[in-house]
């Protein structure tokens, strides 16, 4: 167990630091070639922060755990809903931008119950995968063209440009690629712990996926999130949080089925794990309704003990010794 949980902590921590490699790297790289820092910002950088879950399901895939791959998925959708949600709202009011309301939010729900016609055989294809990263492209192209229209984007995940200093071409070059390295060694560290803390546990993929290996990569957006609520900064924005369920479902999910086709578990495709994401992302677009574009620290005490059940209902999901 102690080496299974230095295996997971190492591999969390490979996989965040491989991920501001990889941006820092790109965005140096991007910026010596004249790329604008808007395109820059909407794919190199957003991609950036779904590098984690990313990795960890290709690196599920590829040892044949499908059930982790699209457990990852489903777990950070609802973590970054009620439990982030919840906890940010407690700490203080979300404000519901009313585009986000009006566009992001129904279009995060249209992406999840895509998967359902995609999951409905329990096999993520790889022409599947190929079409869920076509729909995202189309989106991400939709964004840039929408920004440079002067509008501000919201269907994608917008964090700020790193301040990157301006290096020589191989210092971008060995950050970039030592960032896929670490992502990609990072990724299979955490899952080989994982799925060894799980075993011993007596975890299946699912809960595995859904809950140590969800939380763990969404760890770092969660932190700074409450860090940043707890400072008071009011630009803490649910677009993000929407946007990276956009992102989780076209690309991570569209990442993982291209690079290796797999078999999910007929809870993630028609199934009480499917419609729980459903229910938890319609009832987070519900709170901010309601509250007329406010999520309040009641809405998020709700959340947080949405997130509560669905933990039991994990573990209560397992099948008896």
């Amino acid at each position: 167990m102690a080496v299974a949980l230095l295996y997971l902590a190492g591999g969390l921590v490979l996989l965040w630091k491989g991920a501001d490699l990889l941006v820092n790297g790109a965005v140096g790289l991007a910026d010596r070639f004249g790329v604008s820092q808007l395109v820059v910002g909407l794919t190199v950088v957003a991609m950036g922060t779904s590098a984690p879950e990313a990795a960890a399901s290709i690196a599920s895939v590829l040892a044949d755990k499908g059930d982790i791959a699209i457990g990852n998925v489903y777990g950070s959708n609802v973590a970054n809903l009620a439990l982030v949600g919840g906890l940010v709202a407690l700490i203080r009011p979300l404000r519901v931008q009313a585009r986000t309301l009006r566009g992001e939010i129904p279009v995060m729900l249209l992406v999840a119950l895509l998967l359902w016609p995609v999951l409905r055989d329990l096999v993520l294809s790889r022409l599947e995968g190929v079409v869920l990263i076509a729909i995202f492209a189309g989106l991400v192209i939709y964004t840039i063209r929408t920004a440079r229209s002067g509008h501000v984007p919201t269907f994608i995940d917008q964090p700020p440009l790193p301040q990157v200093k301006r290096h020589t071409l191989t210092r971008d070059l060995c950050f970039a690629v030592l960032g896929l390295m670490a992502l990609t060694v990072g990724a299979r560290l955490a899952v080989r712990g994982a799925v060894t803390i799980g075993t011993l546990a007596g975890l299946s993929d699912a809960v595995i996926g859904s809950t140590i290996m969800a939380v763990g990569t969404s760890l770092p957006e969660l932190v700074t999130c409450v860090i940043a609520a707890l400072k008071g900064h009011h630009d803490i924005s649910v677009g993000n949080l929407v946007g990276s369920n956009i992102f989780n479902t076209l690309l991570v999910s569209g990442l993982a089925g291209v690079v290796h086709p797999f078999v999910v578990g007929v809870r993630f495709a028609n199934g009480p794990d499917f419609w729980i994401m459903i229910g938890v992302s319609l009832g987070f677009g519900l709170a901010a309704l309601l509250g007329r574009r406010v999520i309040g620290r009641l809405s998020g005490v709700v959340l947080l003990a949405v997130y509560g059940g669905y933990l039991v209902y994990l573990l209560a999901s397992m099948p008896s010794a």
